[in-house]
């Protein structure tokens, strides 16, 4: 392969993951929008924003679904953060 031919590849790998990095922003977004209803729902029945076991639960199960190249432990260490960031909104 030449080097232009490897710059184009390059170029339009970038471009892919530009597009997958704009859906994933907005689907943090949706999700953080619902973290806010979920966050007054709770409020309105005197229920803690943090818990425990939901969080276990979504963990796991992300875990056991992925099906592609990141470990378990990365969607763990990813969802980690969201989870928190979900709890900051709340």
């Amino acid at each position: 392969m030449s080097q232009s031919t490897n710059q184009r590849t390059l170029n339009q790998l970038r471009k892919r993951i530009d597009r997958i990095d704009r859906k994933l922003v907005g689907l943090l977004n949706e999700r953080a929008a619902l973290a806010v209803r979920i966050g007054d729902l709770k409020k309105k029945k005197g229920l803690p924003v943090f818990d425990r076991r939901r969080e276990a639960h979504v963990l796991s199960r992300l875990s056991r679904s992925r099906n592609g190249k990141l470990p378990a432990t990365s969607i763990r260490k990813i969802f980690r953060e969201i989870l928190g960031e979900s709890r900051k909104l709340q």
